[in-house]
């Protein structure tokens, strides 16, 4: 299908919508992404997102209306803004997390929704198939939480005195309680042991440092591939060397911010193909793109 045809179809589906929202921009498609963090802290996935738009020839504000709705790392959130976005009938759904995704996916079986998340998508019942996930969803995973041997092997032969490996979590995602479990069962290839510590506000940063880390010994530090700490590498960069802790990071956000190393995937061109949502629109059923460069 042409982008002409897709349009067209778009225009054609637009006759349901509120008279409003027609006449603001009679025709043009609307993009909506649900985000499970803030405007502020997504500029970066922000610039990618809209470079994969222009890849399929479609221009903020020119051919395509981009609307926002951000929990602002309230993930109980979501639920009602996917409603939100469902009931104004939207073009399709962009989502930034499992949990986003999961909330879209519940709120509609019709609208497309494109994910972008580290983990299984399977796992998580966000598809039902890698290749065939039919339905109205499909997306980009990093299958981020794979990496933890590589990870932690890194991390052994950096700081091979530490036994104890604290890893940091964030328990608002859905995805933590698995994580941990890959990590955990990753650390007993290399002898290690992990103590698992949480964040998932800016006031539970200095806790989880002194109180558990610091207290219990932990010799170095793996960070959780999640939105809200990846939206933090300053802060977290910061803390670790005031404890004297090598650290490991899933994104190279952290390393450019002082980190010590990285070992995951490059986001930018993973939110560059969640931008080119205007092939998902056509085809929903597209097979998940496992991006999983370094």
């Amino acid at each position: 299908m042409r982008r002409r045809d897709f349009i067209n179809g778009i225009v054609g589906s637009a006759a349901a919508w509120p008279l409003a929202a027609r006449a603001q921009q009679p025709g043009m498609p609307i993009v909506d992404f649900l985000g499970s963090r803030s405007r502020e802290d997504s500029a970066d996935m922000l610039t990618a997102l809209r470079a994969g738009l222009g890849e399929t020839g479609f221009v903020e504000d020119r051919n395509v209306r981009i609307e926002f709705r951000w929990a602002d790392d309230h993930y109980d959130r979501l639920p009602a803004l996917a409603k939100e976005l469902v009931a104004r009938r939207v073009t399709v759904i962009l989502t930034t997390s499992v949990a986003a995704g999961l909330a879209a996916k519940a709120a509609t079986s019709v609208i497309p929704v494109v994910f972008m998340t580290g983990v299984d998508p399977v796992q998580f019942g966000l598809v039902s198939s890698l290749n065939r996930p039919t339905g109205n969803v499909t997306g980009v995973t990093t299958l981020t939480n794979t990496l933890a041997p590589k990870q932690l092997q890194f991390l052994h032969e950096v700081a091979p005195t530490a036994k104890l490996v604290g890893f940091l979590a964030n328990p608002k995602n859905p995805a933590a309680e698995s994580d941990v479990r890959e990590v955990k069962s990753a650390a007993t290839t290399t002898g290690q042991q992990i103590l698992t510590v949480n964040a998932g506000n800016d006031g539970e940063f200095d806790t989880a440092f002194t109180d558990h880390l610091v207290r219990q010994h932990a010799g170095a530090l793996l960070v959780m591939a999640d939105p809200f700490l990846n939206s933090r590498p300053d802060k977290i960069v910061a803390l670790v060397p005031r404890y004297a802790l090598p650290a490991m990071y899933p994104w190279r956000e952290f390393p450019k911010a002082g980190g010590l190393m990285s070992y995951g995937t490059v986001l930018a061109d993973a939110w560059r193909q969640v931008g080119m949502a205007e092939k998902f629109s056509r085809e929903p059923s597209l097979p998940i793109f496992p991006f999983n460069s370094r």
